[in-house]
């Protein structure tokens, strides 16, 4: 199969084009539900802004666009997604083949993301942001390499874009761009590469993409960084030494978590010469290598000092997601022949294609075998379509207190505006009369009459006019999607009337 991709690369891309095909059609297949970051994803796309909460625009922006176009669809998250991680899977190829003289190896990094969980598992499973700032990493190596091999304009211009793109994906991706300017520096190779008048492209490029999002971040900086430094100081009321453990235990286990099958496929492959890769070096290999090292104590000092408690393994995707890369610079560098350790590579990175789009299809209908439901089992359409049909006028805004609550809204309620506590600064004036009224849903992981969140009785406390009927709560259960007999999942929901005479 490499054999057959080193006289034809295009081999290689058809093939990843038709991997990531597979998985929309598998999408598509699945119940009308969402997951997690769907669902936001589907409920922040109803705005175009320049700042929504704890994760910048980039991705939002892009969602936006692609809604736009093919409505409030599965289909319109499922290409998008499936689209930037097929381009990704293409930047870090075309990086390959400029510093990597084996054709087979360049294409062995391409494949080799295919081993990295993260990549291949969790961004198809339910990840949004770090598809992008997965997508602006890619990119950035790309470009990276080609001003450090070749340096123009271009190579400059682009890399300050994907810089840019890169900051308004993901804040942690500053510190890539960082660790590579700082291992460059101990090159002496690349060194000059930095004292360049071109170098002002790429900071006027980068500048000009981040500074709309920065003004907003600047003014907004408890809605940025809130919800983030929650996750990453969870032990924050743990003594000091605690905390300094557990996060540093955890990073161990991510940077595990996040290499180690990558590591082991490269071991089944080529045996022997892996081994012996580990004492070749040329100037990429040290660059990549000091990366990843200055990245390490990065992360080190920021649980040292910095207080972060937690470190989980998906957050190091823009960072080592260059390992496959890396693995195939050392084993170019030994220059030795590697045998059929193409054949076996590509063996592995075939079972994984295989694998990974069956057992993300697979897992929702085996549910009800397993005991446990994934959230695209939850009947959300029909839910939705029975709360809607208990009343002849249809809504002129539906409120939940949450956003995959609220993205299975827009996906199954189209045309009706959908408003989450705490996103009120987005809402626009909505009518509000006895064929207009608002509907209010919630849930509490499908427990039957779930008491109304406190959010959802601020808002209504506050937003809804004065005057209007005290809501009635009303309770609907339905059977989960593949789920056993009898198993059903509960929605509360409340509709909205004014009083007669308060018109």
């Amino acid at each position: 199969m490499i054999a057959r991709m080193m006289r034809d690369s295009g081999t290689l891309y058809l093939l990843l084009a038709i991997y990531f095909a597979v998985n929309v059609a598998l999408r598509l297949a699945l119940p009308n539900s969402l997951e997690l970051d769907e669902g936001q994803q589907l409920f922040l796309a109803q705005w175009l802004a320049v700042g929504y909460d704890t994760q910048p625009p980039f991705y939002n922006w892009l969602q936006y666009g692609v809604v736009q176009v093919l409505g409030d669809t599965v289909l319109a998250l499922s290409l998008l997604k499936n689209l930037m991680l097929f381009c990704c899977y293409v930047l870090v190829g075309a990086a390959a083949h400029l510093v990597i003289r084996n054709k087979a190896l360049a294409i062995i990094a391409v494949l080799g993301m295919l081993t990295i969980p993260q990549i291949v598992f969790e961004s198809q499973r339910d990840l949004t942001h770090s598809v992008a700032v997965l997508f602006a990493a890619s990119l950035f190596i790309y470009a990276l390499f080609g001003a450090l091999k070749s340096p123009n304009v271009f190579s400059y211009l682009l890399t300050g874009i994907a810089i840019g793109i890169g900051m308004i994906s993901k804040y942690n991706f500053a510190l890539l761009p960082a660790a590579a300017f700082i291992a460059i520096l101990f090159e002496a190779e690349f060194r000059g590469r930095l004292i360049n008048w071109r170098m002002l492209l790429t900071i006027i490029a980068a500048a000009a993409i981040v500074t709309p999002h920065a003004m907003w971040f600047l003014d907004n900086v408890d809605v940025a960084t809130g919800r983030t430094l929650g996750k990453l100081t969870q032990d924050a009321s743990a003594d000091r030494a605690s905390q300094i453990t557990g996060g540093l235990f955890s990073l161990a286990v991510a940077v595990i978590a996040f290499g180690s099958l990558t590591v082991i496929a490269f071991w089944i492959s080529f045996g022997r010469r892996f081994h012996e890769s580990w004492q070749a070096s040329s100037p990429w290999t040290r660059l990549v290598g000091r990366m990843f090292l200055i990245l390490v104590v990065a992360l080190i000092l920021l649980v040292a000092f910095g207080g972060v408690s937690l470190i989980k393994d998906r957050w190091l995707t823009p960072f080592f997601f260059m390992l496959p890369l890396y693995l195939s610079l050392k084993l170019d560098a030994l220059n030795q022949t590697i045998g059929n350790a193409p054949k076996r590579f590509g063996w592995i990175a075939v079972l994984i294609m295989i694998a990974i789009p069956l057992a993300l299809f697979v897992r929702v209908p085996a549910a009800q075998y397993l005991g446990r439901y994934a959230k695209l089992n939850v009947p959300y359409q029909p839910a939705i379509e029975g709360i809607l049909a208990s009343r002849q006028a249809r809504p002129s805004l539906i409120v939940t207190s949450d956003m995959q609550m609220a993205g299975n809204l827009r996906l199954n309620a189209p045309g009706i505006p959908v408003m989450v506590p705490g996103y009120e600064r987005f809402q626009k004036n909505y009518a509000f009369d006895a064929t207009h009224p608002v509907l209010l849903v919630w849930r509490d992981k499908g427990a039957e009459y779930a008491e109304m969140p406190e959010e959802l009785r601020r808002w209504h406390a506050s937003q809804v006019e004065v005057g209007s009927v005290e809501p009635s709560e009303q309770d609907i259960a339905k059977p989960y999607h593949y789920g056993k007999p009898g198993d059903v999942y509960h929605f509360s929901y409340a509709w909205i009337y004014p009083k007669a005479g308060t018109q």
